[in-house]
């Protein structure tokens, strides 16, 4: 198969394909012209990787994966670690965007929304580390 053929049956674009073949994910063969030459097993790792990627794995968590999925000899335990390891990482995100968003509904709020300069926002964003909107303004008011 062609890179085209694998792209569409894998669903991953060309690009993203010559990627994973530059950091030795995936090693198609190569014909005497130099063309790739996917075999069904390059377009099976490439379906793995993909559904990995759609999950948020790394990168090094896809590497690592994809050595256990060819370990007929792996402990299972292994692959459970990667996957609370990420578990983990998407637990922390969530925790950062719930703090993002309460901080933002809360500026959002706090803003008249009308023909006023004064805006909570721009306040908030324009505070250094640790002042409160209150010094920002003062600080903004002593510069002009």
């Amino acid at each position: 198969m062609n890179i085209g053929d694998v792209s569409r049956l894998s669903g991953l674009p060309a690009k993203t394909i010559r990627y994973y073949e530059d950091i030795g994910l995936v090693e198609p063969l190569r014909s005497n012209n130099g063309y790739r030459a996917f075999r069904e097993s390059d377009l099976h790792k490439l379906a793995f990787l993909g559904r990995a990627r759609s999950l948020g794995f790394t990168i090094d968590d896809c590497r690592n994966l994809l050595k256990l999925y060819q370990d007929r000899d792996r402990a299972s335990a292994d692959v459970r670690q990667i996957a609370l390891g990420h578990l983990d990482r998407i637990d922390e995100k969530m925790a950062e965007l719930a703090a993002m968003r309460e901080t933002l509904s809360h500026l959002v709020e706090a803003c008249a929304g009308d023909h006023r300069p004064d805006c909570p926002i721009l306040a908030d964003l324009a505070a250094e580390e640790g002042e409160t909107p209150a010094e920002t303004r003062r600080t903004a008011r002593n510069a002009r």
